[in-house]
């Protein structure tokens, strides 16, 4: 009997899937470690020259498990986490040296980012780490991946760098983020059928954080209310994208984040990141987007009757998740929960807060802050190193 172990399966994977179902879902016959898919020495096997095959694209280094923003000390605080190795299959460790790590920013609700901060890593040393390069970009040149910005500051992995009003850390931590997945699977199917959802069954007092244990690669962005477009009271809206080089020479996105959970709900199927809503800006898909998704709560708090108008229900959800960035007003509390989000802190419950929104009633995971609080610190970088 020929041994099958799941390929390139990452944390986002296993909350779309489910835990269970995601070490079951991408099945292929068993590799070595080195003959994974991940771009390295010539003559590798299995390993792909071709930065525009889909293989290229399924690495763990370039899907997105989660975005925060917070107030610092005089700063907004930015992170992006990605490679979890939440499944225990092998995770190259490390950053993507072929690719781009994006923090985009829409000033003052506007269509377009106006400021990009563009995160970049060489191969790894024999120790490990990585030489790191932090670029800034405003007005046209931050949404054009052919302009070059301003080389801020450099650094390594492991190790704090600052510049000019920034601080960046960039490794490999312990995961803060929580959820019992078990609890996840009462959700998405409904909200995938249309059905009511049932909690019967639940039981908040024996949730279990899925994510106990766990790492991912997180870049740490911390930028001081100094400048001019995040100075306190500023409005803007966040979403974060991983870019990888193509063979032409240019650059291709690969996957993006904004809100917590939305493909784990919306989306589950979506276990290869194939969606159109990967290659583009958020504000590009989300009128088509958002009706789309808006038919399916509409469908789920009507089977539930959790609302009396289920359509207008569902209207003003998609209102507050589409376009799909996080919204934070600069140096106030950030918050994420079911009733008001402003930005994503690293402790919130956003899992919990989502579900709640979509069921259109409180769904208790049993989980608080708490669980997670090792996970987390209130100085730079904020996130536990591994």
């Amino acid at each position: 009997m020929t041994m099958r172990t799941p390929l390139n399966m990452t944390r986002r994977i296993a909350i779309e899937t489910g835990l269970g179902a995601a070490l079951s879902a991408l099945y292929l016959p068993a590799l070595r470690a080195d003959e994974l898919p991940y771009h390295g020495k010539e003559g590798n096997a299995f390993m792909s020259h071709h930065l525009d095959t889909p293989l290229a694209a399924q690495n763990g280094q370039l899907f997105i498990d989660d975005l925060y923003v917070f107030s610092g000390s005089g700063s907004t605080v930015f992170i992006m986490d990605v490679n979890s190795n939440i499944t225990g299959v092998h995770v190259k460790p490390g950053f993507h040296h072929e690719a781009r790590y994006e923090f985009n920013m829409h000033p003052g609700g506007a269509a377009s980012e106006a400021l990009t901060y563009r995160v970049s890593f060489d191969e790894p040393g024999a120790d490990g780490r990585q030489a790191m390069k932090l670029h800034v970009l405003t007005g046209q040149d931050a949404r054009e991946d052919s302009a070059t910005g301003e080389l801020v500051l450099s650094g390594q992995t492991g190790e704090p760098a600052s510049a000019s009003g920034v601080r960046l850390w960039a490794g490999r931590i312990t995961d803060p983020f929580y959820i019992d997945l078990s609890l996840l699977a009462r959700i998405n199917g409904p909200v995938n059928s249309g059905t009511a959802i049932d909690l019967s069954s639940w039981n908040p007092e024996s949730a279990k954080n899925s994510f106990a244990g766990t790492m991912v690669e997180s870049i740490v962005l911390e930028v001081s209310h100094q400048h001019p477009q995040l100075k306190p009271g500023a409005r803007i809206g966040v979403w974060c994208a991983t870019k990888l080089a193509t063979d032409a020479g240019g650059w291709r996105q690969i996957n993006r984040g904004g809100h917590p959970m939305m493909w784990p709900i919306f989306w589950p199927d979506d276990t290869y990141f194939t969606n159109p809503a990967n290659k583009s800006s958020p504000f590009e898909d989300f009128e088509a987007e958002r009706e789309h998704i808006a038919e399916h709560i509409a469908a789920v708090v009507a089977a539930s009757g959790t609302s009396g108008d289920p359509h207008a229900y569902a209207q003003t959800v998609v209102q507050e998740l589409f376009p799909d960035v996080l919204h934070y007003t600069v140096g106030t509390p950030a918050i994420y929960g079911f009733a008001t989000r402003n930005g994503r802190p690293l402790a919130d419950n956003a899992p919990e807060a989502m579900m709640s929104l979509v069921a259109g009633t409180a769904v208790p995971s049993g989980l608080k802050p708490s669980v997670a609080k090792a996970q987390r610190t209130d100085s730079f970088p904020y996130v536990v190193p591994a």
